[in-house]
């Protein structure tokens, strides 16, 4: 079986300074906002490149408080893609705002070409999504959020690391959302997120909110906030792992060169590798596109290869979207056609092989069904 993430491997080769580090953390009674997370705070801002860092407890708050912080609700329309997890949406939504969504390209983020014909006198924000590890083409959407004076918060929860034009995601708008779910490429043992910002009343904002909305220098409660704190526990492991972020960056971007080399050419094959040089993609996904990928998914499994099919049908569909009006060609054929090969800083190069392998057989059998 090859797994297409292998958890237990990744703790066993960090066992001992896993553990260590919970021990020095549990030893010394820091349990919440303590030095831990004071330093993973500060590392984090340093490596995106913005002056402030908010250690949240998921993703998913990272999102919704960043709309919050930037003042968005009710009668107010945020334009994001349908190509994303529901989170992306839901923090929109759950503050009364409305999710205007739009189709992608063909590197499954935001189709610049339609995003201006869909601001209207309501649009007061863009969310970005920036997918499997790959930032959208922030000069253009930084022009138009400009020239319409709009907020962009960017939900950069699978691209840690990524760039473009040497600029980190999560540094391009008022607020950067990451997350650190278990299987992102910096993960948690359990869940976290943390908010990046250059705006010292955003980084204010969440800071109150994330702890209950108090201001615990004053110990006023300034606004109705959360519990929603990044624990040092947490905080602790994560600032241990980034010391071999670009090293396991490294390692992706490795695997994936393997993945094209093997797999260029080879029937219908839409490989996510496109000749710019503008942007710096760190695979949190390596996402293959075929119109055979159901038979192609059966094949593999049969050889034992786990895959995964993030979005099988588009969000919209879903009803927690319905009813709309929604029909996006691209969204849409994605969600027939793309699936996720394993990519994990723990496969060996063999495995990768053999995956390339199943998957040129599978194209050489004259109806790709065995």
């Amino acid at each position: 079986m090859i797994p297409f993430v292998d958890p237990k491997l990744h703790y066993k080769r960090l066992r001992k300074q896993i553990l260590n580090k919970i021990d020095d953390t549990l030893g010394r009674g820091d349990l919440i906002l303590r030095s831990q997370l004071a330093q993973f705070e500060k590392h984090i801002a340093k490596l995106v490149g913005t002056k402030y860092a908010i250690g949240v407890n998921s993703g998913y708050d990272a999102l919704h408080m960043a709309v919050q912080a930037a003042g968005l609700g009710p009668n107010d329309e945020v334009i994001t893609v349908a190509h994303t997890f529901v989170a992306s949406i839901s923090a929109i939504a759950n503050h009364g705002a409305t999710p205007i969504l739009i189709d992608v390209g063909q590197d499954y983020n935001m189709n610049m070409d339609l995003l201006e014909a869909t601001i209207t006198p309501k649009t007061k924000a863009i969310m970005p999504v920036h997918l499997n590890g790959r930032i959208c083409d922030m000069d253009r959407l930084m022009d138009i959020a400009k020239k319409h004076n709009l907020v962009v918060i960017e939900d950069a929860a699978q691209a840690l690391g990524a760039k473009f034009k040497n600029k980190m995601a999560g540094s391009f708008g008022l607020a950067g959302c990451f997350s650190f779910y278990p299987f992102k490429m910096l993960g948690a043992c359990g869940d976290a997120g943390i908010v990046t910002t250059n705006d010292p009343e955003v980084a204010r904002k969440i800071t109150l909110l994330r702890y209950n909305g108090e201001d615990r220098v004053a110990r006023k409660f300034v606004y109705h906030g959360y519990t929603a704190l990044l624990d040092n526990v947490q905080a602790a492991i994560l600032d241990l792992k980034l010391k071999y972020f670009t090293k396991w960056i490294s390692r992706r971007r490795e695997i994936a060169k393997i993945y094209q080399k093997g797999l260029a050419n080879v029937g219908d094959l839409q490989l996510p590798h496109w000749p710019d040089k503008r942007y710096f993609d760190v695979y949190q996904n390596y996402v293959i596109r075929t119109k055979r990928r159901d038979v192609l998914v059966k094949y593999l499994g049969k050889n034992g290869v786990e895959i995964i099919i993030s979005w099988p049908e588009p969000i919209y569909q879903h009803q927690v979207l319905q009813p709309n009006n929604y029909r996006l060609s691209e969204t849409e054929a994605i969600c027939r056609e793309v699936v996720s090969l394993p990519m994990n800083t723990e496969i060996s190069q063999n495995q990768v092989r053999n995956i390339i392998k199943y998957i040129r057989e599978f194209f050489s059998k004259s109806r790709g069904t065995e």
